[in-house]
């Protein structure tokens, strides 16, 4: 840590060590709040977000005073990022598509779909509003299917190709979606239940009832520190092998291929070859473990290192592209995907789980499914095996490189 003081402006310089212990502070702060705060509890508004986004609320206050700035060092952040992504691709089985039979591959190319339909809508919004079309990349799949850890993922990388305010602005539509998403599922799941007539009865096929029998493993929540230690070392190497791919592919083909989507790729590679020919026994708690941790830390240091006096100049454009994202995914559950998954109760407690994932995560789809399933006293095993599924792990295969590609593609 070291102190300046430059154009009567007072700066603290946090260095490595000091920018990663106050992350792991606010870290600790954030899941403390939500604790505390219903609000955060509702939404399911991320522990890092809520202890991000109040240091960076104290750095907007120290930059409008003019008399303070903080400067951090976030050297860690890209290897805790790429750690985090490159444990969803060890998650990215194939053989998991097996489970869920059709009505899963029809609810994940649906997802595959938005994904590409909120970058193209988002793109063509931003450019007729007269702003850079990558931003509305930003408020497309980046951070609205992507969440929070895409949108401080992708953000720098489009600012680093000519984006100013990239970062802030899928920052900020990530937090946008998050609410929405938890507020829209439950309203879309009664009324389409409501105006079908829909049974209120669960499907009663064995695969949905008993989904994850067969897969759950026999260490249940213990394993040793060498256990842990293995994982690690897989998890290090896919890193440097990702690291090594996108590298080549700049190098051969001039296409900017971020290193935690080159480990991700690996990682499914390997997955997918192990399933088939065991070589490592994943020990999934302790890849739980890894991504919790390096997902937390490298999150909390994306959001406390935000500008966000960036955003004025791009409020009301952002507004605009997210109020019609909302309405596109709101009609798309309700006219499109609810039909191809076949009217019933299952299909309206997938689509309320679609409207959490589809604007904003994962935990936003479980809570909204679990909400609808408490009203109607009925239990939906097939909405909760599949939208997880998809929303959390599957959803990345293609949404990823769709998000990589789009960037490219409007940067160039």
């Amino acid at each position: 840590m070291s102190f300046e003081v430059a154009n009567n402006i007072f700066t603290i310089n946090l260095d490595g060590v000091w920018t990663t212990a106050l992350a792991a502070i606010l870290l600790m702060i954030g899941y403390g709040l939500r604790r505390r705060i219903r609000f955060f509890e509702v939404f399911c508004i991320p522990a890092p977000v809520i202890g991000g986004v109040l240091m960076s609320l104290i750095a907007l206050v120290l930059h409008h005073q003019g008399g303070g700035a903080l400067k951090f060092n976030t050297a860690l952040q890209s290897p805790m990022m790429i750690a985090f992504f490159t444990t969803v691709g060890i998650g990215g089985s194939f053989g998991l598509l097996k489970k869920g039979g059709k009505a899963l591959i029809v609810y994940l190319v649906f997802c595959w779909g938005l994904a590409v339909f909120q970058n193209a809508f988002g793109a063509g919004l931003a450019k007729m509003l007269g702003i850079h079309p990558a931003l509305g990349i930003m408020a497309g799949a980046v951070s609205l299917e992507g969440g929070h850890g895409a949108a401080a993922a992708f953000g720098p990388m489009a600012e680093e190709l000519g984006v100013a305010g990239a970062k802030v602005v899928a920052i900020a539509a990530a937090t946008y979606g998050l609410i929405a998403g938890g507020l829209l599922g439950g309203p879309l799941a009664k009324w389409l239940i409501d105006r079908h007539n829909v049974d209120i009865k669960a499907s009663k096929e064995e695969i949905y009832i008993q989904p994850t029998a067969q897969d759950i493993e026999e260490e249940e929540n213990l394993f040793s520190s060498f256990d842990f230690l293995k994982m690690l070392a897989l998890v290090l190497v896919m890193m440097a092998l990702g690291s090594f791919l996108s590298g080549k592919i700049k190098e051969w083909y001039n296409f900017s291929l971020p290193g935690y989507v080159g480990a991700m790729f690996v990682a499914v590679v390997f997955r997918n070859i192990n399933d088939h020919f065991p070589l490592v026994k994943i020990r999934s708690k302790a890849i739980d473990l890894i991504s919790d941790v390096s997902l937390g830390l490298f999150l909390t240091m994306a959001m406390m290192s935000l500008r966000i006096w960036e955003l004025y100049d791009l409020a009301v454009p952002l507004i605009i592209i997210l109020a019609l994202q909302t309405v596109a995914i709101f009609l798309l559950g309700a006219f499109l995907l609810f039909p191809l998954l076949g009217k019933d109760y299952d299909a309206a407690v997938m689509c309320a789980g679609f409207m959490g994932h589809g604007l904003g995560a994962t935990p936003n789809a479980v809570a909204n499914m679990g909400a609808v399933c408490e009203r109607y006293k009925v239990m939906s095993h097939k909405a909760f095996l599949i939208v997880p599924l998809c929303g959390a792990v599957l959803i990345d295969l293609v949404g990823l490189p769709n998000i990589v590609w789009f960037i490219n593609y409007l940067t160039k």
